[in-house]
């Protein structure tokens, strides 16, 4: 497959469009996985200097999908046959929901940035509860991200999250606590100490599956580093950063809803991760997402304190060979600064 020959023409569609082709010819590798083969032996990266051992699973390359994509469980398969080490569903809600009117999803093509206003559109947790007893244990790791409904009040926006972590707290390999969408009226609200301290009391007594907290990157870098510090004092068990961003300056013709991700918050992201880090690098489980879209952003962010990386709009504009070309560069990278293994490398800035 020659992306950059195809990508013209899936740029021409409405992105929601493009995107659900693009989901439905992968649906059917899924149903006849060994369409899949020829896709997993390109790009698969499978080397011991990349592996590790994290949440007692064995993550085989530090390359995941970030949450957003497979909003239902539905291409955990199609993600290993594009190079990822391990995926991430959701966001997932209790009940399904519609989310927001179309149009909610924009490309910005120059800025190599999409905006979308989704608003947690997924088919809720029964569904994805029997995607997942088919396919976990899986070979790679596979995290559930959860949020609550729209339609839930701010005051009982806990038990929705206790219903998530009750509903897949057997079916996945860790949780994410998604409260740092802009797409759910009021969820940012909930990124306050209060509310962690009384999210990870309820969820550490719930499962012993890690549990972590994504957080937005449109907040000062001490509210960042404060929040995710009491997170962890509270039980979390690492910490993702970040969401998409509602700093619309980032592209020259934005829409006034919604969240941006890709290339323009390459720097916005990393500096509240770079800031996260500092704090807690060696604390707990730190991932890094938003802006990576090649083999040096991800050792950047590994460098910086990432144990893992994640990706997603980054796959829209290059292609599904990134996770691939990410690793293959991540390798090449390694061996120039001498280290024997990826771990030898996390953090290295840090030291």
């Amino acid at each position: 497959m020659d992306y950059a020959k195809i990508k013209p023409f899936f740029f021409r569609l409405d992105p929601e469009t493009a995107h659900h082709l693009v989901t439905g010819a992968l649906q059917i590798g899924e149903a006849l996985p060994q369409l899949f083969n020829p896709w997993i032996e390109k790009n698969f990266v499978d080397d011991p200097r990349l592996r590790q051992e994290l949440f007692g699973r064995t993550f085989p390359n530090p390359v995941g999908l970030a949450a957003g994509f497979d909003k239902d469980a539905e291409l955990i398969r199609s993600m290993t046959a594009l190079g990822f080490g391990y995926t991430e569903v959701g966001t997932v809600t209790p009940k399904p929901q519609p989310g927001n009117p179309r149009p909610r999803l924009w490309r910005h093509i120059e800025e190599e940035a999409l905006q979308n206003a989704m608003g947690f559109n997924n088919k809720g947790s029964y569904h994805m509860q029997m995607k997942l007893k088919k396919r976990y244990p899986y070979v790679t790791p596979i995290g559930v991200n959860i949020g609550k409904n729209k339609v839930t009040p701010e005051r009982e926006a806990l038990k929705d999250y206790e219903h998530g972590i009750k509903a897949f707290r057997n079916l996945c390999d860790y949780l994410v606590i998604n409260i740092s969408s802009p797409n759910t009226p009021g969820l940012r609200d909930l990124q306050n100490e209060a509310f962690i301290d009384a999210l990870f009391d309820m969820g550490k007594n719930l499962t012993d599956k890690p549990i972590l907290l994504k957080i937005a990157p449109d907040m000062s870098a001490e509210q960042a580093v404060t929040l995710c510090a009491r997170a962890v004092e509270a039980g979390a068990d690492g910490i993702i950063a970040t969401n998409t961003s509602i700093d619309y300056s980032l592209v020259e013709a934005p829409k006034e809803v919604g969240g941006i991700s890709g290339r323009v918050i390459r720097e916005k992201s990393f500096e509240i991760f770079d800031a996260v880090a500092r704090e807690l690098f060696g604390k707990t489980v730190l991932i890094s997402v938003g802006g990576i879209d090649s083999g040096y952003e991800a050792y950047r962010r590994i460098k910086a304190g990432a144990s893992l990386v994640q990706v997603l709009t980054g796959l829209i504009f290059k292609g599904p060979e990134l996770a691939g070309s990410i690793n293959r560069t991540l390798l090449h990278l390694l061996e120039n600064d001498g280290y024997e293994t990826i771990t030898d490398a996390i953090g290295a800035d840090r030291k």
